[in-house]
């Protein structure tokens, strides 16, 4: 039997250095497929560690946001070199800490590469327009300043992609911040902070304090001299950052839940529609906001997609992310596997029909991690509990339609709206889907999951706070335009 090495502990981030909570008190992150090995140590800090962060922040952002974008840019692209030099390593711990497969993990790990010498990139980009006035003799234009200090509270899921996006056009735009990353995937944004760090960022622009959400989450929200505050997570948590937020005037940002429909028509190429339901809905166990949930296919061809999609799912392959023939790896904690499985049941007892999986795991060495088959219910009425509440877990929801309005319906009829795809060759079919479908990212012929660095993202209804992360639509809210009018 191998030996595990001794865990390390990694530390807040802190004013360029590396402390530990004013508590002294940590906690263990331990790996899903291996409930027994421990990936590291964690911090489990308290409001006087955010408290230091905040003070170091606000007083780096002044001389930060006085460098010019090109000199900010050149500290983003260092960053993005050191983060594809230690890409392999930090995809493993992200593997070993949160579940997903090692190719997920190099690919989410080379997309934040990608993101920071995008925002590397807005350094030399426009930042305000000429505005005619009035006055014959005047000079009227706008600028952007940035924020102040930008809280980030980023979920596990993503560990590298979504902090990254939250903190590079924060940075880009001359703010200072704080990340307060999961727990479940602190060790891996440690290692992304160390990239940072050795980038050679001045004291206080960076930091990162990791803790429990209802302290340092919380805090972040309620602090007086955070203006900021980006936040991914739940529905529940999201409502109350944004309250705490809104009540002190600070500006805050909230991509929340999903509930994803894909539409798969008569006319649609049925093993593409297939692969990408797949995709979309099982791959990183479900665990995407964005992840295929409910299954909307038109009767003529329902049967026949029913079984090729069994078909497919049957061969998948669930294991050790770390193992290069595992597809599917385990859910991030015990607890988010008690909810999949809560959610299977309470299919069940509302009159769902299960027809594939919908059990935990437990031959061999699965029995040690927190594994759960892929679940496929049918017959499903949209007024049951697993076609309204996220799940966060591989678990689908086949419903048959008689058409491509009734799919439109159904698939609208939910309170969030972040993505939908369809599978269709009829142009008339597509540009009604784009027309009326009320999600902020629309795919066809394309998995729900799954959104280009460089375009906008975010969700409608009750999916996100009404504003876009990502490409040069972060400007929007990681800066205020300020109008400038200037008298000859």
């Amino acid at each position: 039997m191998a030996v595990q090495t001794e865990a390390k502990t990694y530390f807040n981030y802190i004013n360029g250095d590396w402390v530990s909570s004013v508590t002294n008190e940590v906690e263990a992150s331990t790996n899903p497929a291996n409930k027994n090995e421990i990936v590291g140590y964690i911090q489990r800090s308290s409001i006087e560690d955010l408290n230091e962060a905040v003070t170091a922040a606000k007083q780096a952002q002044k001389s930060w946001w006085k460098l010019s974008g090109v000199a900010r840019g050149e500290y983003l692209y260092k960053t993005a070199d050191i983060l594809e030099r230690r890409l392999e390593e930090i995809a493993e711990t992200m593997t070993k800490e949160m579940g997903k497969t090692f190719g997920e993990a190099k690919a989410e790990t080379m997309r934040g590469v990608s993101i920071l010498r995008y925002y590397a990139g807005e350094g030399v980009r426009k930042i305000g327009d000429v505005i005619p006035s009035s006055d014959s003799e005047a000079l009227m234009f706008t600028t952007r300043v940035p924020l102040g200090v930008i809280g980030v509270i980023s979920p596990w899921n993503f560990p590298v992609a979504i902090p990254i996006w939250k903190m590079a056009p924060a940075l880009i735009y001359g703010n200072a911040v704080v990340l307060k990353p999961a727990s479940e995937a602190a060790v891996t944004a440690a290692k992304v902070i160390e990239c940072f760090h050795e980038a050679g960022f001045p004291k206080g622009v960076v930091n990162m304090v990791c803790g429990p959400g209802s302290v340092i989450g919380q805090g972040i929200a309620e602090h007086p001299d955070i203006n900021g505050v980006t936040f991914t997570g739940s529905n529940s948590v999201g409502k109350r950052v944004g309250r705490a937020a809104f009540e002190r005037g600070a500006k805050y940002q909230l991509e929340m839940g999903g509930k994803n429909p894909v539409i798969v028509a008569k006319d649609a190429d049925l093993d593409l529609a297939v692969d990408g339901t797949i995709s979309g809905g099982l791959r990183s166990t479900g665990q995407k906001c964005t992840a295929t949930s409910r299954v909307f296919v038109e009767s003529e061809v329902y049967e026949t997609f029913k079984e090729k999609l069994l078909s497919k799912v049957k061969q998948l392959t669930i294991g050790n992310g770390m193992e290069s023939e595992t597809w599917m790896g385990p859910c991030v904690s015990e607890e988010q596997l008690n909810t999949v499985l809560s959610y299977v049941e309470q299919g069940k007892a509302e009159g769902a029909n299960l027809i594939y999986g919908g059990k935990r795991c437990v031959e061999g060495e699965l029995a040690n991690g927190f594994y759960v088959e892929p679940t496929i219910f049918e017959n499903v009425d949209l007024n049951m509990t697993i076609a309204r509440e996220e799940i966060f877990g591989p678990v689908l929801a086949l419903i048959k339609v008689h058409n491509i309005e009734e799919a439109l319906k159904l698939a609208n009829d939910t309170e969030y709206g972040l993505s939908a795809s369809i599978y269709t060759k009829d142009i008339s079919n597509i540009l009604s889907f784009i027309d009326e479908i009320e999600a902020g990212l629309v795919r066809v012929n394309a998995e729900t999951a799954g959104v280009e660095f460089q375009a906008p993202f975010g969700g409608m209804k009750q999916s996100s706070s009404h504003s876009r992360e990502q490409g040069q639509a972060a400007i929007e809210f990681f800066t205020s335009i300020k109008t400038v009018f200037i008298k000859a």
